[in-house]
């Protein structure tokens, strides 16, 4: 939970966003200032970001490798790592940028949602941060940074339909401004991004020549390409349940079921590579791909029943890292295409976590006046944080029945 606490300083605190400013050549004006700094998993980012939106400096330290080698993030040496690489991190965004910590009209950064000992790493580094150079404090929601960050590179205005995907959250949202979402649907049990790496570490593709220095992820969406997908017909979850609500845990089920078996049948011990990996990673794959789709389509159908997205050139946004998977953009844009809505998303880049959309989202706030702190506020970290009013009772309740459409990937 944020606590702020309020002090006779505050006005004082807040009033220099009217007059402390930084010149951008790059922009040609003066600029207010952003530092943004991410550590909600195990990537450590920063960035220094102008009002107008220009990437002045960034930084990011990857923990991939690491956790490649350990089979799993582990929240302990996610903390470690990020502790060892912060303040390197943040001084080389800064560094790149030419911007002074005392020409900052701001720092952002994320307290919600994400693994509690990461979140805690940058909360503490921020606030001391903020406190040592006398600079207001933005807490930022992850999953509302990935939503807007879209906003950065094109003008896309509000309200759209965003679905986030990654390897910790699924969600369906229709952003209505910088901090008012309506929440349509989200992960029951494990995101897609978990599914796809536990698949690939059962298929143990670490071991694959090709895959060796993939994430799993990575692996699944490569092996895809040269795979099978109709050799094993996952069945798409919760096909009966009428909401916009994500569930991969039973899918990831019937892939290690699938596994077990084709094991049995080529005669081989787990951790041996099977024959056909490329087919089940194909079949894995699409089916993630088509469960994301059917619950996009449903929301879709019920936020034009309800009015919620505007009737001319209404627009969805894709985020996330699983966002990055081309195969899964081509899913979705089969039902953009059938329900008439215009298709955006990121560059690969700025799906996954990273300080540029922290700092993104500490701008838009920013010039909107909203959840700005003084340094001395008390600010505390939500591992588990929902987004914006929740309406996925109601989407329930609707029980709208999407149409097949068939999905010619």
């Amino acid at each position: 939970m944020l606590i702020y606490k309020a002090n006779k300083h505050l006005q004082r605190l807040l009033s220099p966003f009217k007059r402390r400013r930084y010149g951008d050549v790059s922009a040609g004006k003066t600029s207010r200032l952003v530092l943004g700094i991410e550590t909600s998993c195990d990537d450590t980012g920063a960035a220094v970001l102008s009002e107008e939106g220009t990437i002045l400096g960034e930084s990011l330290h990857s923990q991939k490798e690491v956790h490649l080698r350990t089979g799993g993030i582990i929240p302990a040496v996610a903390q470690q790592l990020h502790r060892e690489h912060i303040e390197r991190v943040v001084q080389e965004a800064l560094d790149h940028s030419g911007v002074d910590p005392g020409q900052l009209s701001a720092v952002a950064t994320t307290v919600k949602p994400g693994l509690a000992l990461s979140l805690g790493v940058g909360l503490k580094f921020s606030l001391d941060f903020v406190r040592r150079h006398h600079t207001p404090f933005i807490p930022i929601h992850h999953m509302e940074a990935h939503a807007l960050t879209v906003r950065l590179l094109q003008p896309v205005s509000f309200p759209f339909l965003v679905l986030l995907v990654s390897g910790g959250h699924s969600l369906l949202a229709v952003a209505r401004g910088v901090d008012d979402f309506l929440l349509l649907g989200r992960t029951l049990d494990e995101a897609p991004g978990d599914t796809l790496d536990k698949v690939a570490r059962r298929l143990s593709l670490i071991k694959h020549p090709r895959c060796s220095t993939l994430s799993g992820g990575q692996a699944i969406e490569l092996l895809a390409k040269d795979g099978d997908r109709s050799r094993f017909p996952f069945k798409t979850p919760m096909g009966q349940t009428y909401d916009c609500c994500f569930s991969f845990a039973g899918l990831r089920n019937q892939v290690t079921m699938t596994i077990e078996k084709m094991e049995a049948a080529e005669g081989i011990d787990r951790g041996a590579l099977l024959s056909c990996v490329n087919d089940i990673a194909a079949a894995t794959q699409h089916t993630v791909a088509c469960h994301l789709a059917k619950r996009m389509h449903r929301a879709i159908l019920f936020c034009k029943a309800n009015g919620l997205l505007p009737s001319l050139a209404p627009t969805l946004i894709v985020s996330g890292g699983v966002a990055s998977n081309e195969y899964i953009r081509r899913a979705l844009g089969v039902i953009t295409d059938a329900t008439g809505l215009h298709l955006v998303c990121p560059p690969a880049k700025f799906c996954t976590d990273n300080g540029v959309m922290i700092a993104w989202n500490g701008v838009e706030r920013l010039r909107e006046g909203k959840g700005i702190l003084p340094p001395d506020a008390d600010v505390s970290y939500e591992p588990k944080a929902p987004l914006g009013v929740d309406l996925t009772s109601q989407v329930k309740a609707a029980a709208i029945p999407v149409p097949r459409i068939r999905m010619n990937i």
